[in-house]
């Protein structure tokens, strides 16, 4: 009898935990709700970049218009165990974003920031997106990056320069989780201001996007991100030149250019990455700031690209 009671009690513990794990899972499903259809008819398309040509159809008085009108708020994720990447940051790429506000888990005296006093990754996230929209003041688009991640603020502007940020875009280097499309946070996420105003409506709902996450089920928050853009139709696209080569990249130079001379070893340069790219990663600061140099000194005497059109710094950035 004690046996027989033994598995019964076994086999009630199990079912009960069965039927939590299918409640949660149900709970959780990217399918979303009415985001369902939206998933089923949205075909994920990749944004490319204009071609040179193409700009050839705005007059000058509209490529001016154009170039100081993109304008990019930078939201930088930090904390004090990095901060010599942190301080790298701030002495090189992101001088040039029009506005560069570094969100910090803890206060440091060392460097300026919002101290957001939040130790969960996703919970911080959440707070410095809501924060910079509240602050955004007429900018329009939003670059959301990790201290590692080396960004290119003026061809990230070339990208999106005809795009409409009232339309809800969501860009980066896609990756995919089983049915889960999302945005790589180490190679930086792009929102225009209707996307991030879709986000922070949903935040306001914790059925929906939790701020805590998942008791069971803990994602990271690039994936979390996703999930609850998902919530609002707005789905994961991938940064593209007109090439089709991704700009995005979640790697460093040198890894890019290792892997091309493996995969490659005819057209290294051809099939490493693109003469547009926004991003890379997983650099030391001291590479950092090579590529400063040779991305913003460096040039070769006599020779001109005539590019149709120039992005400038902010006024009174002490840029290079």
């Amino acid at each position: 009898m004690l046996s027989e009671g033994g598995s019964f009690m076994k086999g009630m513990v199990m079912g009960g935990l069965f039927c939590l794990v299918l409640s949660f899972l149900g709970s959780f499903s990217p399918s979303l709700e009415s985001s369902t259809d939206d998933h089923h008819h949205h075909h994920h398309h990749h944004v490319k970049a204009e071609s040179n040509d193409e700009l050839t159809r705005f007059s000058d008085s509209q490529v001016k218009e154009l170039t100081s009108e993109v304008r990019v708020s930078c939201i930088i994720m930090v904390h004090p165990k990095i901060l010599v990447y942190w301080a790298t940051a701030v002495d090189t790429w992101s001088k040039h974003c029009d506005k560069a506000v570094f969100y910090t888990s803890e206060s440091s005296k060392a460097l300026e920031a919002v101290d957001l006093n939040e130790k969960d990754d996703w919970a911080r996230l959440r707070k410095a997106l809501k924060h910079a929209y509240e602050n955004a003041g007429d900018l329009r688009w939003f670059f959301v990056a990790q201290p590692t991640t080396f960004a290119i603020i003026e061809n990230l502007k070339y990208l999106v320069l005809t795009k409409d940020a009232s339309q809800p875009f969501y860009l980066g280097n896609v990756m995919k989780s089983g049915e889960l499309e999302y945005v790589a946070y180490d190679g930086g996420i792009v929102l225009s201001y209707e996307a991030l105003k879709r986000l922070v409506h949903v935040f306001q709902d914790e059925g929906k996007c939790p701020e805590r996450g998942r008791a069971l089920w803990k994602l990271t928050e690039e994936k979390q991100l996703a999930v609850c853009l998902k919530y609002t139709g707005v789905f994961a696209e991938n940064g593209e030149d007109v090439h089709g080569k991704g700009l995005f990249n979640s790697k460093s130079v040198d890894s890019l250019i290792t892997d091309s001379m493996r995969d490659n070893p005819t057209n290294v340069v051809e099939g490493c990455c693109s003469d547009m790219a926004v991003t890379f990663n997983g650099m030391s600061p001291n590479q950092m700031q090579v590529m400063m140099f040779g991305v913003y000194r460096l040039r070769p005497y006599g020779h001109d690209f005539h590019d149709s059109l120039t992005f400038y710094p902010p006024e009174g950035s002490d840029n290079d």
